[in-house]
């Protein structure tokens, strides 16, 4: 080996292991079965073979920008990669002049990779629709944000969007494995020693990311060394496990509908989980709160009226405690929601009432129900008929409150849940009152 040769290889071996380990071709990809396997969108790529645009979606450490680089490689494509962070319109220029030349005197076609595409401006993705269109250029983007937020229309209906899953243990089991193995790009030669309840604690660490399993498994060597990978050289390797969550992307929705759908669905274990994923992630507990708040009236309301004190008073005990504690006082609130009755008629009868508003104008008001605070309202027979409900026995005297026109309309319809089962039943007996 000359020189140049075995400066290469140190600067190869400097390189952290996930680096090195990246697949070389697509028979060495794992993972993403649900495009590479057979029959499978990407499954079979020829030489020359005409790639459509791609938009890949995916969390971190799934394999958007590897698998990106092996596809213009089994089409035989020049790839060319940006990042949306650095660069500008001026290299989208630049990149795609370069592909029109290439296209013209080689007769070579260009795959564009642009990481975080999310994270281009509206300006900066419209200058790349020509060239998409005409097919100056293959796109592919890589984006963790769902791209329904982040791309702009014209530029989806341009691309097919590609969804990338977390890696699931078992396909992490085998990274790690191959990377074990490896005696070129990996740590095949060096003698590691490792017991395989060890390497499911790195994948369950690495929560489908996996860069981030290799990079666990390269510190943790590294710890262990010259000995066997133990379990606290793990822990030590991890620290704190980075979760995945975006508090202003997808994942944040995708999070909270989780927590909110759990709780309407009175499971206290899952709305806990799905609270404690958001407080770790560094979520803004007042956040969290106003969404309890909002839970006690539209998911709970009146088959529980507590709820809404408990919520609005959860807001006010987190304001005068903070953190860490306050993560008790959002915990009790939650299990408290959960498993509280349910009753979604505060949004459907406000939904009820706003339709015949809408539909119906403002409709005049009643004269008996009119203020009669001044000569000339009473002139005009504001107030008169008016029956004070407290002038009859159980504060309640039959009448009409709506406009004539809505007068048997049905807007609140209360459910069997809970308290509203007894709201239910009052009315019910103060409906038979008014029957002649």
């Amino acid at each position: 080996m000359d020189l140049f040769a075995r400066n290469a290889e140190a600067r190869r071996l400097n390189q952290p292991l996930a680096e090195r380990m990246r697949p070389q071709s697509l028979t060495e990809f794992i993972g993403q079965e649900h495009l590479l396997g057979a029959g499978r969108l990407l499954g079979k790529l020829a030489p020359g073979q005409n790639l459509p645009s791609l938009l890949l979606w995916g969390p971190p450490g799934t394999g958007k920008t590897t698998l990106a680089r092996l596809l213009a490689e089994a089409v035989r494509a020049h790839f060319v990669t940006l990042s949306a962070v650095q660069a500008g319109v001026k290299e989208v220029r630049e990149a795609v002049a370069e592909a029109a030349q290439r296209r013209d005197q080689f007769g070579r076609k260009t795959l564009l990779f642009i990481d975080e595409i999310h994270r281009f401006s509206r300006t900066q993705q419209d200058a790349l629709l020509p060239h998409v269109e005409a097919g100056t250029i293959t796109l592919i983007g890589a984006t963790t944000e769902n791209p329904s937020f982040g791309v702009v229309a014209a530029l989806l209906s341009r691309a097919r969007v590609v969804r990338l899953e977390a890696l699931s243990d078992d396909a992490l089991l085998q990274i790690l494995r191959r990377a074990l193995a490896d005696q070129e790009r990996g740590l095949g030669g060096q003698n590691v020693r490792i017991a395989d309840e060890v390497l499911h604690e790195i994948a369950a660490l690495a929560g489908g990311d996996g860069r981030r399993a290799l990079g666990v498994l390269d510190a943790a060597v590294e710890l262990a060394r010259p000995g066997e990978v133990e379990r606290a050289h793990i822990i030590e390797a991890a620290q704190t496990r980075a979760l995945a969550y975006d508090k202003a992307g997808d994942e944040h929705y995708a999070v909270i509908s989780a927590f909110i759908k759990s709780m309407r669905g009175s499971d206290p274990d899952a709305a806990a989980y799905w609270l404690a994923r958001m407080l770790e992630a560094g979520e803004d507990p007042r956040f969290l709160l106003r969404r309890l708040v909002i839970f006690a009236s539209e998911d709970v309301g009146n088959a529980d009226p507590q709820a809404l004190v408990v919520a609005t008073s959860a807001l006010a005990a987190f304001e005068l405690v903070g953190l860490p504690e306050g993560a008790l006082v959002l915990t009790q609130t939650t299990v408290y929601l959960a498993c509280a009755p349910k009753s979604n008629t505060a949004l459907t009868t406000y939904a009820a009432a706003r339709k015949l508003v809408r539909e119906r104008g403002a409709l005049p008001v009643p004269a008996e129900l009119r203020n009669a605070a001044t000569a000339l309202a009473r002139t005009m027979g504001h107030g008169q008929g008016y029956k004070y409900p407290h002038d009859f026995e159980g504060a309640y005297v039959p009448a009409d409150y709506l406009p004539a026109e809505l007068i048997g309309t049905p807007i609140y319809q209360p459910t069997d849940s809970g308290y509203e089962a007894e709201l239910k039943a009052r009315l019910q007996a103060l409906a038979a009152r008014r029957k002649p």
